[in-house]
């Protein structure tokens, strides 16, 4: 990527120059412009499942992918046979440093989504990150004050951001069809993989490869593992009938997909899909940050595992004229009451007036006439990666960009907090802490191996 201000051009080395350990952090108004019809040049990273989906899309909008990464060798070689022309690495790291890149999409598992992200966009790239955007609440926090410093063209991969029935509902809501919202049910079929259950013993031989350090990335060693053994509970009906890979012989103990799971790679089912479900509250609500959550009931948290299911509640106090709000979260196979429900899942949402969909809640009128369909607004919204790319052309922010995703991820892994504490949680975001759990502090956050530290690079964007 050719940086220029002014007329002025410098190299993507003098861009990156470091200076006392410290990242330079690119000025205000450094980002390049773009001929008409010019393709960025892309890298992405993390290929073996929605980061094969971001190449292809990526592709498939014209925009050159010329540069993979991934730290398991097969996977590389598969997504690189698709891409003759790109380049390959198995470090992140030396892919930025050398090849000229206009940005990057990350889609590795979500304990190095914060720590790429950041060496991104201090080297001056755009970034696209998977969601969940991090996977901690510190983290969230740290990725909006370093898009906001970098100024950089930023983008959470979350498709209810550009999809068409996301925006009608949140016509709908705003229009006032149904009144205030009061409260809101999301019953989700998450998780699809293992949860709730303790580490296998023993160690296997790391499949030849496969960089299990670069894997690790900034979470603590431990022995790989390549299979649950046969004879483990994740097989019992009940359990594998659940998981994707119940027509497969043998379950991932974490790769491919299956770290979700783990506290010390993914956010379990509330990082996997709320990011999709809260996104809709968020964007049709203007939701600030919640006043409490609260753990309702739960399978219990293991010592390295989330919950096999949970029922949570989000809570926000009274905003403004806007009365207080509810959100009840749903996994592991628990559903809300059927009264709510009609016997369905998915998500309600109970307004002072009405309910989406009609007649559903206890206290509502049975009505099942349509609501009036609500005045169409220009959302300036196709598609994310699409949405993504052309802000970076056109030198605007991306719908779902950091600044927005960043307070909206902090509220949904609050949840996970309360989780592994097994209580409610009492939050203070100008504080930055949990007022009412001294020990719940400590989770709002994660320790980092040595070399992995996300406050090295953070520099002044660093909270905590």
């Amino acid at each position: 990527m050719r940086a220029i201000q002014r007329g002025s051009r410098i190299t993507r080395r003098e861009a990156v120059k470091k200076t006392a350990g410290a990242f330079m952090i690119l000025p205000a108004g450094l980002a390049r412009g773009y001929a008409a019809n010019e393709k960025l040049n892309l890298g992405v990273i993390g290929l073996a499942g929605m980061g094969g989906a971001d190449a292809a899309t990526f592709n498939k909008l014209g925009e050159n992918v010329s540069a993979l990464c991934d730290v398991d060798a097969t996977v590389l070689e598969k997504r690189g046979a698709q891409y003759p022309k790109a380049a390959k690495y198995t470090d992140f790291r030396k892919m930025i440093e050398q090849e000229k890149l206009d940005g990057v999409a990350v889609a590795t598992p979500d304990h190095t989504h914060a720590y790429i992200s950041v060496w991104a966009m201090k080297h001056g790239l755009h970034v696209y990150c998977q969601k969940p955007l991090t996977q901690t609440v510190q983290e969230a926090r740290v990725m909006t004050r370093v898009a906001a410093e970098t100024k950089l063209v930023t983008q959470m991969g979350t498709q209810t951001s550009a999809d068409a029935r996301t925006l009608r509902v949140a016509e709908l809501i705003q229009s006032g069809a149904l009144g205030e919202i009061i409260e809101i049910h999301v019953a989700t079929d998450r998780p699809v993989w293992p949860q709730g259950y303790d580490r296998p013993p023993g160690e296997d031989a790391v499949p030849q490869g496969l960089d299990w350090d670069l894997w690790l990335g900034t979470a603590p060693p431990r022995p790989y593992r390549n299979k649950w053994p046969k004879e483990h509970p994740v097989y019992s009906p009940e359990s594998w009938k659940r998981f994707i890979y119940q027509k497969a012989p043998e379950l991932p103990v974490y790769h491919p997909f299956t770290w979700r799971g783990w506290i010390e790679f993914g956010s379990g089912a509330v990082g996997d899909i709320a990011p999709h479900g809260m996104n809709v509250i968020f964007l049709a609500l203007d939701l600030g940050a919640p006043g409490a959550v609260e753990v309702l009931e739960t399978s219990g948290l293991k010592r390295e595992m989330y919950p096999e299911w949970s029922i949570v509640r989000w809570e926000w106090p009274q905003r403004g004229v806007h009365p207080p709000l509810k959100i009840y979260w749903y996994d592991g196979g628990k559903r809300p009451p059927e009264a709510i429900t009609g016997g369905r899942g998915g998500m309600v949402w109970i307004g002072t007036k009405g309910s989406l969909p009609p007649g559903r809640g206890p206290f509502l009128g049975q009505t099942t006439d349509p609501y009036p369909a609500p005045p169409e607004r220009q959302w300036d919204r196709e598609e994310v990666h699409k949405d993504w790319a052309a802000a970076i052309k056109a030198g605007k922010q991306a719908p779902c960009h950091f600044g927005y995703a960043g307070p909206f991820t902090e509220a949904y892994q609050l949840a996970n907090v309360a989780l592994r504490v097994g209580h409610r949680v009492e939050w203070d975001p100008l504080a930055f802490r949990v007022t009412n759990c001294r020990e719940a502090n400590q989770y709002l956050a994660r320790e980092y191996r040595r070399g992995w530290d996300l406050k090295d690079i953070a520099g002044s964007a660093w909270i905590g």
